[in-house]
């Protein structure tokens, strides 16, 4: 669905709710009842009208248009056909996680070895893997819900496992910003239901801050990896004294 058409379906949405019919909007607009139902059948509202229908409502235009945007269906995970399709690129993949920590097009290309008609051209496979809207001027709309996560064991888990997670350990973790920590316990079934809990509101709390910081310019953030591991575990040499 085209933006425009989403804005007009939130106009109508509000507008059922709300108890207001075509006569209504006529009289506030004060035009005839069917030069309204010629515009909302054309979809062709000027910004004028739009911004008066949307005070009409309780809005203003801008409040409308999100209200628009919220109501779109967002992807929460890919099919493991996708990601495979994302993990068979490393050009793809990375395109991928700039445009999904809201880099631009010119962000993008200034930081990595890609020519604009690349960036472009992976943008648009992204576009056809619903992470995105490519939208004119290049311009790049996220897609994905706010909880949107990678298949339990997928390519893209894989991928990271195989080809992140070495690495990723393998720093030394020295810089003041940085934490690797390990501890071990014994907990009853009740205490790990509290400690899982935990770690989920922990994994949303780190969400919340990166969106948070997305209004930030890009030379203003910085690429951090939380990495959280809770099993049932006793190290082997342990194991190996066991009775």
């Amino acid at each position: 669905m085209t933006e425009s058409a989403q804005l007009l379906a939130t106009i109508k949405k509000q507008l059922k709710s709300q108890g207001m019919t075509y006569r209504d909007v006529a009289l506030a607009l004060k035009i005839s009842e069917p030069s309204i139902k010629r515009m909302f059948a054309s979809g062709r509202l000027t910004i004028d009208r739009l911004v008066q229908i949307s005070n009409l409502l309780g809005f203003t235009l801008a409040e409308l248009s999100k209200e628009a945007q919220a109501a779109q269906p967002s992807l929460r995970t890919l099919t493991e056909k996708q990601e495979r399709e994302l993990v068979s690129e490393t050009k793809l993949l990375v395109v991928a996680v700039c445009a999904l920590n809201h880099w631009t097009l010119d962000e993008i290309i200034s930081y990595y070895r890609l020519t604009k008609a690349e960036c472009i051209k992976y943008l648009l496979r992204l576009d056809s893997l619903q992470l995105i809207n490519l939208l004119p001027g290049n311009r790049i709309r996220i897609s994905v819900a706010r909880d949107f996560d990678w298949l339990p064991f997928g390519p893209i888990q894989q991928y990271f496992r195989n080809k992140g997670q070495s690495d990723f350990l393998a720093g030394q973790f020295s810089q003041i910003e940085d934490a690797n920590v390990f501890t071990h316990g014994m907990f009853t079934d009740q205490a790990l239901a509290q400690m899982q809990s935990e770690l989920q509101r922990l994994r949303q709390r780190f969400a919340e801050l990166h969106e948070q910081s997305l209004t930030a310019p890009l030379s203003k953030r910085r690429g951090f990896g939380l990495l959280y591991a809770l099993r049932q575990w006793e190290p082997l040499e342990f194991v190996q004294l066991r009775r």
